[in-house]
């Protein structure tokens, strides 16, 4: 189990950092866009990804 958290952490940080690292001033953009956004907009996208997440794990999975 912990080695499966490690790899999907491992994954986590490579995926996170390819945007950032072929697009810098991209990044930024997106995040003075992000940073504009309310309370409840962030909490939505934050459930959103949260549920399309699980979908995915759960597709793969079964």
């Amino acid at each position: 189990m912990w080695h499966d958290l490690t790899v999907a952490l491992a994954l986590l940080l490579v995926l996170e950092g390819v945007f950032p690292f072929i697009n810098p001033a991209g990044m930024r953009r997106a995040l003075a866009a992000i940073s504009e956004l309310r309370d409840a907009q962030l909490r939505f996208a934050g459930l959103t990804s949260m549920l399309l997440g699980l979908a995915l794990l759960y597709i793969v999975n079964h």
